[in-house]
């Protein structure tokens, strides 16, 4: 269990309005043309549910690379910054957790887009229900290499390091190495079983300890519709690169749902449910 939990209070969406959730937006990533066109149809989906936004979760790897200097902020998603910015200018509350490709956001966006920054997973009450909400990854049994590596990245040293890197190279080697992993892995992993996520097995072990009506991950790139525990629920939200997949919370009921404007039109959702 991540022992520097965050309880994040209480949210009551207004009457009418709604939570959403989406993660694994990789904003960035290569090939760039695809990435632009991705971003703006983000930001379609922004405008499409706006009316009825009440508070916006963004669950990690939002961005396929992010790291802030102290007077220079990465490019390449100046409209969807904008878009956010517009958002928690209007009073909508935002909830940026970093991932395992943004874990070096630092302060920027809180101060300049205005978006409450998460590095940890948070236990939050929307309306009556009992919400766990993190990104997913080093959540969980097992996945050892992943944790020592997330430890190396949050290293204050090694971060002292980076920065002194000009950041035309920092970035060219950061975008490289992010472009060789996600290319020599594959897009996309197999759901492993109920018996091995280890989002899942976390889920299970939590709840032997608190009550959560539902958890929220992305990371895995899997849209999941999970049972947990007794009668708790567990949803994993997908991703943006192919599916446009994201989770909508009407303040009694959790569904998840795709935007069809990308290249998924008229495409049923495959959710694992079990």
């Amino acid at each position: 269990m991540n022992n520097q939990l965050i309880n994040a209070g209480k949210i009551f969406l207004p009457e009418n309005k709604k939570a959403y959730f989406i993660s694994d937006l990789h904003l960035g990533m290569y090939p760039y043309e695809v990435s632009a066109k991705r971003e703006r149809i983000v930001n379609e989906w922004i405008d499409e549910v706006k009316a009825d936004l009440g508070v916006l979760f963004l669950v990690g790897d939002i961005f396929d690379f992010w790291y802030e200097y102290r007077k220079v902020a990465p490019r390449g998603f100046v409209r969807f910054l904008a878009k956010i910015a517009e958002l928690t200018d209007s009073g909508i509350p935002v909830y940026f957790f970093t991932g395992n490709h943004d874990v070096w956001v630092f302060d920027y966006l809180s101060k300049e887009i205005g978006v409450k920054v998460y590095r940890n997973p948070i236990e939050i009450a929307i309306n009556n229900k009992q919400f766990f909400i993190g990104h997913g990854d080093g959540v969980g049994p097992g996945d050892t290499s992943y944790k020592i590596l997330r430890k190396i990245f949050q290293n204050k040293a090694l971060q002292y390091i980076f920065s002194r890197i000009h950041p035309n190279f920092a970035f060219y080697l950061a975008h490289s190495w992010s472009k060789h992993s996600r290319y020599s892995k594959g897009m996309f992993e197999p759901f492993l079983g109920k018996d091995k996520e280890y989002n899942i097995l976390f889920a299970n072990e939590y709840l032997t300890t608190r009550h959560i009506d539902i958890f929220v991950f992305g990371h895995r790139h899997i849209t999941m519709d999970i049972t947990v525990g007794k009668a708790s629920k567990l949803y994993n939200l997908g991703e943006w690169i192919v599916g446009n997949t994201y989770g909508k919370f009407d303040g009694i009921n959790f569904e998840i749902k795709s935007f069809a404007a990308f290249n998924n039109k008229g495409k049923e959702i495959n959710v694992v449910k079990m």
